[in-house]
């Protein structure tokens, strides 16, 4: 009944659209892109998530951006160079690039984008990564001229460009002053990007225009940089938390692009001559977060208890129906830097895990597992490790909320245990800060090691490879040690377009991008 009631909204509130649609002498073009929940703000790497990210990468880009192989590049900066000694970096912008509201951008709106960004009061998610409190800082933003921005910094730091292009801290995307009101409150984004924000009704779509002023790269699109020519004229994100509900509204016609297909969907959807399928490796990882603050979860045998109850391969098996391989490290098999010590396997041990039980005093009261049908497999996971906790003699409980709520308790660090899902991170060095940090500073970290800050800060200090690489596998032996979360998995992405959409593709960060896509009439 709940799949029906979502399923009929949906075709209500496309009907709706539909008809309030205005007349035209062409060919309107609309692309529908599901989204399991709505976007948190328009504000870029503020109050965010990863539906949050993609919607605005449309709006907005930063100096540089990443590339499908997760290499970085410029995007609004036509160049960039490096000083010798790592420290000063020099971009060049772009000429002939407009906002969004038809303005000129010249380097005093990134020197002031980067102030607002800097200013503690914007809660921008990535001001940690550039303040000092990591090792670097950004010292100065130099103007020499309109098409000129240099950044001083304190100390060489291999992530320093990386950092600035994450899509979780917004690209670092540069919009115009009057995205913010005279009370300094946000507004909206005017950014430079191929689309500009039309109309948001919350809880139920984003809507895009075309930015009819566009001015694309040359190269070919890759990642979220080079050409973004937008191919449609608008394009509305419809929040349908429930995936059936997206899956029969795709399958009927009325959504052009399921981004990111449910895994036990796909072997259904190949068979489908009126859908087009194309898979790549992910990023992302998935698995069990722990509050290590926690009482009883603060002891590393509970910790490692649960670790060896569970069955990664049959519950990655589960989740996935057999389309990922089990990962027990946060940094994905396909990163250069995945070594053997990181391709360590899980090695369930029943019986050593009902040893460290009885050794941590646990008393029998339920750990609570903490998880959203919104993300289906996050939910079955859980389902799953209920089940093989009995096993040792934990028992627990499943708390499901809707995934803003979990995001929020995520953020406070207020949960025991969490089936969680992080969006992909294009560097080793990302993908360990990403759940590593001081929990004083930040509740949302999970693994609170001062010896492992250390090694981290000397992998964003040196670029060369053999010795980042060493310093990663002893992050990897101690985060083992540690137990503070059990990643599981990365996983594949795969998107799913509707026939008579042309020059869609997937991405392994997860990503949809609308730009360079058309849309045909259906036949």
């Amino acid at each position: 009944m709940r799949r029906m009631i979502f399923a009929t909204a949906l075709r209500g509130l496309l009907v709706g659209v539909a008809l309030a649609a205005p007349a035209a002498a062409y060919a309107d073009t609309t692309l529908r892109i599901a989204l399991p929940s709505d976007i948190r703000s328009t504000d870029p790497g503020v109050n965010r998530d990863g539906n949050t990210d993609w919607v605005v990468s449309h709006i907005v880009e930063g100096l540089v951006g990443h590339r499908d192989d997760a290499s970085v590049g410029p995007m609004l900066a036509e160049s960039y160079t490096i000083s010798p000694d790592g420290k000063t970096y020099t971009f060049r912008l772009r000429s002939g690039i407009t906002f969004q509201n038809g303005k000129p951008m010249t380097s005093a709106d990134v020197a002031w984008v980067w102030n607002r960004y800097m200013d503690a009061k914007t809660s921008w998610r990535c001001f940690t990564e550039f303040d000092g409190s990591k090792g670097l800082k950004v010292e100065k933003v130099d103007t020499p001229d309109d098409m000129t921005v240099v950044f001083q910094l304190n100390q060489p730091n291999s992530l320093f460009l990386a950092n600035m292009a994450r899509p979780d801290c917004g690209q670092t995307g540069i919009y115009q002053k009057e995205s913010v009101g005279a009370d300094g409150k946000w507004v909206k984004p005017i950014g430079t990007g191929p689309f500009q924000l039309a109309k948001r009704e919350p809880g139920r779509y984003v809507e895009l225009d075309k930015f009819a002023g566009y001015k694309a790269r040359s190269e070919p699109k890759s990642g979220l940089i080079g050409d973004k020519t937008p191919k449609v004229d608008h394009v509305r994100f419809l929040v349908v938390p429930d995936s059936s509900a997206a899956k029969a509204g795709f399958l009927t016609g009325d959504i052009d692009v399921l981004f990111d297909v449910e895994n036990q969907d796909v072997a259904e959807l190949k068979t489908n001559p009126e859908v087009k399928l194309d898979e790549v490796p992910g990023f992302g990882i998935v698995g069990y977060l722990f509050q290590t603050k926690d009482p009883v979860l603060g002891d590393v045998r509970m910790r490692e208890a649960i670790k060896l109850s569970l069955d990664a391969p049959q519950i990655v098996d589960a989740v996935t129906v057999g389309l990922a391989k089990p990962n027990q490290s946060v940094i994905p098999p396909g990163s250069a830097f995945y070594s053997k010590i990181m391709a360590t396997p899980f090695e369930p041990n029943i019986e050593k895990a009902k040893q460290l039980v009885k050794q941590a005093g646990y008393n029998g009261k339920p750990v609570m597992i903490m998880a959203s049908k919104q993300q289906p497999q996050l939910f079955e996971m859980a389902v799953m490790a209920q089940a093989m906790l009995a096993q040792i003699g934990v028992n627990s409980d499943i708390e499901v909320l809707d995934w803003a709520t979990q995001l929020d308790r995520y953020n406070a660090g207020k949960f025991q245990m969490m089936a969680f899902s992080y969006s992909a991170r294009l560097d080793p060095a990302l993908s360990y800060d990403m759940m590593a940090g001081d929990k004083a500073e930040q509740p949302r970290k999970v693994w609170d090691n001062p010896e492992q800050r250390k090694l981290l800060a000397e992998t964003m200090a040196t670029a060369d490879d053999k010795k980042r690489q060493a310093l990663f596998d002893q992050i990897e032996t101690m985060f083992q040690k540690d137990v503070p979360m059990i990643p599981l998995y990365s996983g594949a992405r795969v998107g799913a377009v509707r026939k008579n959409i042309d020059g869609y593709a997937s991405w392994s960060v997860g990503s949809p991008r609308a730009w360079g896509v058309s849309v045909t009439a259906a036949k």
